[in-house]
């Protein structure tokens, strides 16, 4: 008897240490424009990654019911989610629990994509204006010169150590891997049907979206064979011809569920092979793909991650809530010219 009470205890301790434990939020913009103020989360029983969500969690369930999940990859494959945390933040508003690989961070996001768009600004812009009402203007020529001249530096300096070791260093290896979405995705549906858990009939496994932005997209590709993933999401990305994380050209064929590109037009350095997916995707895959003028730094830095955020929203709503109202933005060209005046739109197998 004392052996199995011991077992049960034993068994009841992992169990709580199993289930979500909230040790560190932050509110980020107010909480979003959304019906349902967001916060951003790091659990200590899942410290690789970061969730956004409503607040007020098990309230807002009561009202509404369960909601949707997303699982979200970050551009170059870094194992932080800081520049996607306006859109991250501004999606949980409107009634979603999005899980993003990374640990939980308050790292500056304006600092964040202060360095980011002096590197890869636009040309198709004139300024570029942050959630915080800074403008960030290009490169003047005396910078971009340092650049180049750093750069050159650097490249012979890296040559001459390759002739004396003769052994090139190995690449830096990612700290990321696609199957952590899967990963995230497992841990949310032991956390829906875990008493006690934060998440605890919250969730609508029924409705899940992987989404990607940059080298993010690669690692979505990568797992999209998942039949759980009922649409997918690619920010500035597109494998094209290339092997990324797991995922080519091939990884294509694996996909079964609608998905929508959301490309920063001929500026964006994915452009070409975002084009290349979508005329390769098979004619049994619903697909839209969207192109601004904004570069592969979409909208993320904007206010409550700009339009890029509102485009994310409608379809979310559309796919995973069976919103049809929103879906005019991808299958109306009309509606599509009119809010967006400046995008292009392509669809197919609709």
């Amino acid at each position: 008897m004392k052996k199995l009470l011991m077992t049960a205890t034993m068994i009841a301790m992992s169990v709580g240490i199993m289930n979500a434990q909230t040790v560190q939020k932050q509110v980020v913009e107010d909480g979003g424009t959304g019906p349902f103020k967001s916060e951003v989360v790091g659990d200590a029983s899942c410290p690789g990654f970061t969730v956004y969500r409503p607040q007020n969690l098990k309230e807002v369930v009561a009202k509404q019911g369960v909601l949707p999940v997303i699982v979200y990859a970050n551009g170059a494959c870094f194992n932080h989610n800081v520049e996607m945390r306006l859109l991250l933040s501004e999606v949980a508003s409107y009634g979603y629990v999005a899980a993003a690989i990374g640990p939980y961070d308050e790292a500056d996001v304006m600092a964040q994509w202060r360095g980011v768009l002096k590197a890869a600004y636009p040309e198709t812009k004139s300024e570029v204006v942050m959630a915080n009402g800074e403008k960030i203007l290009p490169l003047t020529p005396e910078e971009i010169k340092a650049r180049q001249e750093e750069q050159t530096k650097q490249m012979a300096l890296a040559a001459k150590n390759a002739k004396k070791n003769k052994k090139q260093p190995a690449a830096p290896q990612f700290s990321t891997y696609p199957k952590m979405l899967l990963e995230v995705l497992d841990w949310l549906t032991e956390q829906n049907a875990a008493q006690g858990s934060e998440y605890y009939h919250c969730l609508d496994l029924d409705h899940v979206a992987a989404m990607g932005q940059s080298c993010g997209g690669a690692q979505v590709l990568a797992v999209a064979y998942d039949p759980r993933l009922k649409t997918c999401v690619m920010l500035n990305t597109g494998i094209g011809d290339m092997e990324m994380m797991g995922a080519t050209k091939e990884s294509l064929k694996n996909l079964h569920q609608p998905m929508f590109y959301m490309i920063g037009g001929p500026a964006d350095i994915a452009y070409a092979n975002a084009q290349k997916d979508y005329e390769r995707i098979a004619d049994n895959i619903p697909v839209v793909m969207l192109n601004s003028k904004d570069g592969h730094s979409g909208t993320y830095y904007e206010k409550y991650g700009g339009n890029y955020a509102k485009a994310v929203v409608k379809w979310l709503d559309w796919q995973l809530k069976g919103k049809v109202g929103q879906s005019a933005l991808f299958l109306d060209d009309e509606y599509l010219k009119m809010k967006f005046p400046e995008w292009q739109g392509v669809r197919k197998n609709f």
